[in-house]
């Protein structure tokens, strides 16, 4: 497994081997042990598995507050998405800034956004599948939001607002700085 740092050294980009022939393709998309050895030291505890049907879904930005706070290792299955992972930590070097990367079924390529970031992405083809593991169980009275668009986080994402797709519930998340940062 391949692991690039980003521009947020606590978010990295992964790339498991793929053992290809004329059968297909065999991938090892986690191995515990191995990111150890990388200094990676996370226990997952749940997969969560998303469907959207239409290109421009916008799902996020999400975080869970302590004690509830999640670590996700996320990669594509089908399509392909523009992922960003926002540092929320209050005091770090790099509060309010953000890395966006595409991921996509061909690329491979998995993302790992620790605790302390908010996460979402905007599916980028029909009918993308997109599955994450979590080192937390999912605590809907610690679950939190910042809006996608908020002007004072400058993601430039690949669609505009009035072609996104969002839950009702992501249309009315607050902007950075109208939130309490738990971490």
């Amino acid at each position: 497994m391949d692991i690039e740092e980003t521009s947020i050294g606590s978010v990295k980009l992964l790339t498991p081997v793929k053992h290809g022939d004329s059968r297909g393709f065999f991938s090892e998309t986690y191995n515990q042990q191995r990111l150890f050895d990388a200094g990676i030291d996370l226990n997952f505890v749940q997969d969560n598995h998303s469907l959207s049907g239409p290109a421009g879904t916008v799902r996020g930005l999400h975080f869970q507050a302590p004690p509830y706070a999640q670590d996700k290792l996320v990669r594509v299955l089908r399509g392909s998405i523009y992922d960003v992972a926002v540092d929320i930590r209050r005091g770090s070097p790099t509060f309010g800034e953000h890395v966006g990367v595409t991921l996509s079924a061909d690329a491979w390529t998995q993302i790992l956004v620790p605790m302390g970031f908010a996460h979402g992405f905007c599916t980028l083809e029909p009918d993308t599948e997109v599955i994450y593991k979590v080192s937390n169980y999912y605590a809907p009275d610690h679950d939190f939001g910042i809006h996608w668009q908020d002007p004072a986080l400058a993601i430039d994402w690949p669609i505009g607002e009035s072609a996104a797709i969002l839950s009702d519930k992501d249309q009315l998340l607050p902007p950075l700085g109208e939130i309490e940062a738990p971490f």
